[in-house]
């Protein structure tokens, strides 16, 4: 069969790799792909949100089934538009979409189903915003209503923070006008993050092993909000058994129900971004794809043909299917560029010792890196995502972190406490 894979970062990459494992996949295309991902297959030069000539590669080289990586194109109707002309597409619709397309839309859908969340209020003025803030006078979360790449969450430490996340999203539009024009302010939640994935075919759920992302840029959860820093799975004694029956309780079967109580069952996969509080888990964030890093942890460990749970969720018969994993713990570190997440970060530097990761048993995916001159370059905030699958988390944490040591390029930087986060913070 012919897979087309749309996107072109690490999470795209490490579908693209898992993808090609299935002994059914005979010609494999990846839009735009990246210098990565031409090593599995064809690399097509289509953006990722052209959906139009997406669709039209598709019918023309007859794609069997189509993978979608990034949000922006599911959140646009990609789905829709490939059903529309007869083609198999493995993601949510665009009315589904919304849970991530709009974090108003989303914090909304939770409310009408009662489903674990943080207080919070929505503003569309900056004015009612500032003043909101000074009346809680404390710590607050600050939200981008629409997509901002992962960077459009500010948690507050005070009002003054606060006060300048109004600033940057609703009145400097750092995001974008539209995506910028309203903002959720929440409630703190403490407890510990954990990130958690199902497959899903429009009523029937499979959860994947969980995962732990580390959002924040350094070491010990400092600094701000990035696209995703590291990710480890599983995470063994984070999500306690009465924990989990609350959680599939009252957050998974409540969000797939209520979908399709509103007409719009969601097919693909869902992440569900959870605190887990001393009050139970809490609905932090919906993705309506795999998070990144996350999809590169995973994947790792995946030991199932991935094609055949694409076509269980696109078919309804997910009840049919169980995953099977690879023992031991999977880590994938993202090596990024200098200043990132600034957007200032540097660009197109060369990128030396790939060649010799293959020792420290790691796999590395390509996340923002380019060809010029018959050079790799790095093109992106975040460069690679450094990944290895070992026996104990400190054994696959020695491989990739050997294997990062290994890769040169100026300005390189990484946190080193990937999968220690909480080790990393009492040390402080």
């Amino acid at each position: 069969m012919k897979v087309l894979v749309i996107g072109g970062g690490g999470r795209e990459h490490a579908l693209a790799w898992k993808l090609k494992q299935s002994p059914r996949v005979d010609a494999l295309f990846i839009a735009p792909g990246n210098p990565g991902t031409a090593s599995l297959g064809t690399n097509v030069p289509i953006k990722a949100t052209d959906i139009e000539k997406l669709a039209q590669f598709a019918v023309e080289n007859r794609i069997d089934l189509t993978v979608v990586g990034p949000e922006t194109p599911l959140v646009l109707g990609i789905v829709d538009e490939f059903q529309r002309r007869g083609l198999r597409a493995w993601g949510p619709s665009k009315a589904a979409a919304t849970l991530e397309g709009s974090k108003v839309a989303m914090k909304e859908f939770l409310r009408r189903h009662n489903i674990p969340t943080a207080q919070f209020k929505i503003f569309n003025k900056a004015a009612d915003a500032h003043a909101y803030i000074d009346e809680l006078d404390g710590p607050s979360v600050v939200k981008c209503d629409g997509l901002a790449a992962g960077k459009g969450v500010t948690v507050a430490r005070n009002a003054a923070e606060a006060h300048d996340a109004i600033l940057r999203i609703m009145e400097k539009n750092e995001f974008g006008k539209e995506a910028g024009r309203n903002v959720v302010i929440e409630e703190v939640l403490k407890g510990e993050e954990l990130s958690v994935f199902a497959f899903c075919d429009g009523r029937n759920a499979v959860l994947l092993d969980y995962c732990q992302d580390h959002k924040q840029v350094r070491d010990g959860d400092e600094g701000p909000n990035t696209g995703g820093m590291g990710a480890f799975s599983p995470v063994p004694g984070l999500l306690k058994p009465r924990d989990e029956d609350e959680m599939i309780r009252r957050i998974l079967v409540p969000t797939m129900s209520g979908l399709v109580h509103e007409g719009r069952p969601y097919v693909g996969i869902l992440y569900m971004g959870l605190m887990i509080t001393d009050a139970g888990p809490k609905v932090i964030e919906y993705n309506v794809r795999f998070g990144d890093p996350e999809c590169q942890a995973l994947m790792m460990r995946l030991d199932t043909d991935l094609v055949e749970v694409c076509e269980a969720c696109i078919a309804g018969h997910l009840d049919q299917v169980s995953l099977d994993w690879k023992d031991g713990v999977s880590i994938c570190v993202t090596m990024a560029a200098k200043d990132y997440p600034s957007d200032a970060y540097a660009r197109d530097l060369p990128i030396t010792g790939l060649d010799s990761t293959e020792a420290q048993r790691a796999m590395v995916f390509h996340a923002g890196t380019g060809m010029g001159g018959g050079r790799l370059l790095s093109t992106g905030g975040r460069v690679l995502s450094v990944c290895a699958l070992g026996a104990t988390l400190d054994d696959a944490r020695a491989q990739a972190y050997a294997a990062c040591d290994a890769i040169q390029y100026e300005g390189k930087h990484f946190r080193r406490d990937i999968g220690k986060r909480r080790e990393a913070r009492k040390a402080r």
